[in-house]
């Protein structure tokens, strides 16, 4: 693979450009990932950095906050290469809104509540040690909470300096519509892949036509779609994709079919496979970035090698064949 520079991508109409494949650091903050190593992890951010991505994806919920005092280690005195994403939403200082899920024995809720934002935004500055996020994403949607409402405590925030654009995720096509008509929604994040692609008709006709951009999350599908998964893969217990009926045998052997298509790809790239993959997330119409996890230097730099490959149309229309010929009626 030739040495270009990275491709880099406007949020929405925010002004801020970032790297269209990012760093994400769910499985930085252990859990649900079998637990984290710090050092190691921050080396992985470092390594990131240094390979041209700046764009880097976090979440209070990622371990308690774990994840994000680790980003916040690993970019200290380097925020100005960094565009940094967190999010507000789910919450276990408060028991308002919505029970989710218990992690590390407290409960977990969806709450979108204007103190409530105010409070996490203050929590997630402290712990990446920074006076702002570029990019505040709502995590989770609460029911209980007019979005109207959480809007206006976002502008409020952005008002202030202490957040730069404003983003949603895992919404609904309701919750999409009342956020646009909010007129300051600047992204949606939501999870898509080769193996997930419902996307494509609900949301990416209406972001295009709102200027909206799409952080896509999950894009290697936890690992499925990497290349590096074989039929004799063990997970731990307390590895999500332990039991994950995406992970079947089944799915597995179509995946190792599918790979079989791109893999010719890859090497007339001097690719890998991964990097192929989300290549072709980033080149299919409204995805504006790809979110990848990286436990370790290694798979940050070959994810970040994906940024600056360049797909031939040909390319993606072989990929897309072969997705719709091998990856058919997957376990869920």
């Amino acid at each position: 693979m030739t040495d270009k520079d990275i491709l880099t991508r406007p949020i929405g109409r925010s002004g801020i450009e970032a790297s269209a494949v990012g760093l994400g650091t769910w499985a930085i903050g252990g859990w649900m990932w079998g637990g984290t190593d710090e050092k190691q992890s921050i080396d992985a951010i470092r390594a990131s950095v240094e390979a041209g991505i700046s764009l880097i994806d976090t979440a209070p919920a990622y371990g308690m906050g774990l994840a994000e005092f680790i980003v916040g280690k690993a970019i200290a005195g380097q925020r100005d290469k960094v565009i940094l994403v967190s999010k507000c939403g789910l919450v276990w200082h408060v028991a308002e809104g919505t029970y989710f899920f218990h992690q590390d024995g407290k409960p977990v809720h969806r709450y979108l509540g204007p103190s409530s934002i105010r409070h996490e935004v203050e929590e997630s500055l402290r712990r990446l040690g920074t006076d702002y996020i570029d990019h505040y994403v709502t995590h989770w949607q609460d029911a209980t909470t007019p979005i109207a409402d959480t809007v206006g405590e976002l502008l409020r925030l952005k008002d202030e300096g202490k957040i730069r654009s404003i983003g949603a995720s895992n919404v609904s096509e309701a919750d999409l519509a009342a956020y646009l008509a909010t007129g300051a929604l600047d992204a949606i994040q939501e999870e898509y892949s080769m193996v997930k692609r419902d996307i494509e008709t609900s949301f990416v006709p209406t972001c295009i036509a709102n200027d909206v951009s799409i952080l896509s999350y999950s894009s290697l599908a936890l690992g499925l779609l990497s290349g590096k998964i074989g039929p004799d893969r063990v997970f731990a217990a307390d590895d999500q994709r332990h039991g994950n009926a995406r992970f079947s045998m089944g799915n597995r052997e179509k995946v190792a079919r599918l790979m079989e298509v791109i893999r010719p790809i890859a090497h007339h790239h001097n690719a890998s496979v991964a990097q192929v993959v989300i290549a072709w997330t980033v080149a299919q119409p409204g995805i504006t970035f790809s979110l990848c996890g990286a436990r370790d230097p290694g798979q940050a730099i070959e994810n970040a090698g994906a940024a600056r490959l360049h797909l031939t149309e040909h390319d993606v229309s072989t990929i897309t064949a072969g997705i719709r010929e091998h990856l058919v009626d997957l376990d869920r």
